[in-house]
């Protein structure tokens, strides 16, 4: 099988010292440096597709986040401010696309100017460096873009997500990692002394469990019997790509001011690291974890979410802009008005298909989005149980992070 290491063969009842479940850049990222940092350790990375950033990780819009939106003192904003210095680093060493475009925060309403200002001044706590612009600057470095002011953070760019991915799961390999595709975890038993996780293909056993099993993090935490007050709601972002054409027409990234009400940050315009330029993505909400087609709809997911109380407490909480999302989603020139606000020269034609993503979104019982990032712990196990955005940036220090709790545990 693909990405299956050589030790393979050997019993299933094989006892390890660690098992991470959940090939994305979190889980990888956290392989990756156990294997560093713990030499000698026997370490195995379960995943239930057959490659890894099947998800979260290989369908989003490829940004390094600076730490422009995030509160400051946060794990969202430390971790972001350290995972995109180290995404660059790294990119660089091991030769993995990535570029330092820039992002342009644009303006296009009077009662955008305040709260932009406010975006630049917690730029500055989050020790990053902007620049305002005014509209004669934005003009000069994007032609195509229009609004009433702006301003560009410098440290911002875009990368390959899976690439990073790809080189993790080599070097986690050649470390003497052992990584097993198509293994869906079907149960967990935790006991005093060790804990077993159970697949179709067999039982696994060892000393610590670390789940990063984004979508289905909370499944996961159930599966072990974890006492959650959450659950993971989806929330499909749609995009679509510029007609090849239009490949020039903006060399940074270009965002609107985002409604301070709602967790995510608008439609945007995004190069990409092949070449292309992406639009979106939007929020929806979904009724499939892993729907990333044209018909998304699972009675399980669908089901689950229905049963859950903080799933109607936050939606009757965002009931207009849900609302509004799903006027964007069913009419192309709907979601058009969106950009055309800062880019007034793009018409239907020019927004060709392109994959969608799904967030997963920590909601509490009581109709709470959780924002920042939410950890579980056991005895014998770590759980990821939220990661949102930036947290392919922030995959990094995320899975020091974990690496840390793990060794604490050990030395104690």
């Amino acid at each position: 099988m693909l990405y299956e290491h050589k030790r393979q063969t050997l019993a299933d009842s094989l006892k390890y010292d660690f098992i991470i479940i959940g090939a994305g850049i979190v889980g990888l990222s956290t392989a990756w440096q156990l294997a560093r940092q713990s030499g000698g350790s026997r370490i195995l990375l379960l995943e239930k597709e057959t490659g890894p950033a099947q998800h979260q990780t290989g369908h989003n819009s490829g940004v390094i986040h600076a730490g422009v939106y995030y509160e400051p003192g946060s794990m969202k904003a430390r971790f972001c401010s350290e995972g995109s210095r180290a995404t660059y680093d790294f990119c660089n060493e091991h030769r993995v696309g990535c570029r330092k475009t820039g992002k342009l925060l644009v303006a296009t309403e009077p009662d955008e100017i305040p709260r932009m200002k406010q975006l630049f001044e917690r730029c500055r706590e989050n020790g990053l460096e902007p620049r305002m612009l005014g509209q004669g600057k934005l003009q000069d470095l994007e032609p195509a873009i229009t609004g009433l002011d702006a301003f560009l953070v410098e440290e911002s760019g875009i990368v390959d997500f899976p690439g990073i991915c790809d080189v993790m799961l080599e070097q986690f390999l050649e470390l003497g990692g052992t990584a097993r595709f198509a293994h869906e975890v079907t149960a967990i038993s935790e006991h005093s002394d060790q804990i077993e996780v159970h697949t179709a293909q067999g039982t696994f056993s060892a000393s610590c469990l670390v789940a990063c099993a984004g979508l289905m993090a909370d499944r996961i935490a159930m599966l072990q019997g974890l006492d959650i007050d959450f659950r993971t709601i989806p929330y499909r972002g749609e995009y679509y790509r510029l007609r090849g054409e239009l490949n020039k027409l903006i060399s940074h990234l270009v965002y609107p001011i985002p409604n301070p009400s709602v967790p995510f940050l608008g439609v945007h315009l995004t190069p990409m690291v092949n070449g292309s330029i992406t639009v979106g993505p939007n929020a929806v909400q979904g009724w499939k974890r892993e729907g990333y087609g044209r018909v998304n709809f699972n009675l399980h997911d669908t089901s689950q979410i229905l049963s859950f109380p903080g799933f109607w407490k936050v939606s009757a909480a965002n009931l207009k802009h849900g609302i509004g999302e799903y006027r964007n989603s069913l009419w192309k020139s709907a979601y058009l008005a969106k950009i055309r606000k800062y880019c007034p020269r793009l018409k239907a034609s020019d927004l060709e298909p392109y994959p969608a993503g799904v967030r997963a979104m920590a909601v509490t019982r009581d109709g709470k989005m959780v924002h920042d990032f939410l950890v579980k712990e056991t005895p014998r196990s770590v759980h990821v149980c939220n990661a949102p955005s930036p947290a392919a940036t922030s995959a990094i220090p995320i899975g020091g992070h974990i690496c840390k709790l793990l060794s604490q545990r050990r030395a104690g």
